[in-house]
């Protein structure tokens, strides 16, 4: 594909605007505007085929993004997985994103995980009165995660994290990439309780991800806050019988990103832009944490909606078949991403194949059809087929 740079605009506009309602709603509408928006994007099949939950899920090999905390309950020594998302494609076809992760099992009490993620916005023709060039944006980050069983019960997790993202659209002196450092601390809680004859898992886990520094694509006083968030999650596994076990599970998931000021009536617009960067470029990333609870403009209602929430199941057939379904939430008035989701997946000794499929609740959705793939494969899997 060779458009204009109005494919970028479209597509940050988008996340950000996704099925906002009729014109006159339009002063009611007020998202969480931050920069780096792949950061955001669930990278796994699994996750998203149940409609974006993951904090207290069963352990996985892809529990990087969404606890890594869980990794000292795996039951393999080790697993890496391959995971990929073609992204849009009711706009565009060749925005995706790759994404992959591993991690390794210190003896039984600690885990080591690290992931990469590269975000393409395919090929953007752009022009000028000299010439004219193709560029390629991306985004990408670098992880690592230490994550440690304090208990049989509980875990705790810490993470850094390097950002970069080049969305340059010409390569003056005054564009230039952009870079960010982030941590993440995550913990989870694994425990089993009995529910009638039945002997069930329960985990509940927090991911707070992306606290860091703020980005700069301009080189000046204009900053932006990269994705900082914070993520709740409960979890159930019932059991069925010997071959079948059904589970369900919910994430809650706010933004810890400080709102954009308005622009007030009456107000010019250099004396708005005076103030947008005194209200919120030069507010520092740890102070907008704490303004993100307590700054929407509606007040205690409107932070509420600033809450995202998902509800997912997942059913599984002698430990190799796999059906799951969910649903994922997020106000009107905050980005409209409402959707259900399905997948499937199949697992053997060696790997495991997953599939999710987005089927959007709001009209003209461009996340609707969104289909991801995961991959991944059990070292200990392949280290005993190399014994036989």
């Amino acid at each position: 594909m060779k458009n204009s740079i109005k494919t970028i605009l479209i597509f940050i506009c988008i996340l950000i605007t996704t099925g906002a309602k009729a014109q006159e709603k339009l002063n009611r509408f007020n998202p969480v505007e931050h920069a780096v928006i792949s950061q955001t994007i669930a990278p796994d099949a699994r996750s998203a085929g149940m409609g974006d939950v993951g904090a207290a899920t069963d352990p996985d090999v892809n529990s990087q993004y969404w606890n890594p905390a869980k990794y000292p309950f795996c039951i393999s020594r080790a697993g890496v997985s391959l995971n990929y998302t073609p992204w849009l494609r009711q706009l565009v076809n060749d925005i995706d994103l790759a994404y992959v992760t591993g991690y390794y099992r210190i003896g039984d009490y600690s885990a080591v995980s690290g992931s990469i993620r590269y975000f393409s916005l395919g090929e953007v023709m752009t022009s000028n009165d000299e010439n004219a060039m193709t560029v390629k944006p991306y985004e990408m980050s670098l992880d690592v995660a230490y994550s440690l069983m304090l208990s049989e019960k509980f875990s705790l997790a810490a993470g850094i994290r390097w950002i970069y993202s080049d969305l340059r659209y010409d390569y003056t002196e005054d564009s230039a990439p952009a870079s960010a450092f982030a941590a993440d601390l995550a913990m989870y809680y694994n425990n089993y309780i009995n529910i009638g004859p039945r002997e069930c898992q329960l985990g509940i886990g927090m991911n707070i991800s992306n606290v860091g520094s703020k980005i700069s694509y301009f080189g000046d006083d204009r900053s932006q806050f990269i994705p900082a968030n914070m993520r709740l999650g409960a979890s159930l596994m019932i059991p069925i019988d010997e071959y079948n076990r059904f589970s369900i599970a919910a994430d809650a998931n706010k933004l810890l990103v400080p709102t954009v000021p308005k622009q007030e009536e009456g107000e010019s617009t250099s004396d708005y832009q005076d103030r947008v960067i005194r209200e919120y470029s030069d507010v520092g990333s740890i102070s907008g944490i704490f303004k993100s609870f307590s700054d929407a403009p509606g007040g205690f209602k409107e932070e509420l909606q600033e809450i995202q929430w998902s509800i997912g199941a997942e059913y599984v057939y002698h430990d190799q078949f796999t059906l799951r379904a969910g649903y994922h939430h997020e106000s009107e008035n905050k980005g409209n991403r409402k959707y259900f989701t399905v997948g499937g997946g199949f697992r053997m000794n060696v790997f495991s194949l997953d599939v999710g499929y987005v089927i959007s609740t709001a009209q003209s959705n461009p996340l609707d059809q969104t289909l991801r793939f995961s991959l991944a494969f059990d070292m200990d899997g392949i280290k005993d087929l190399f014994r036989r």
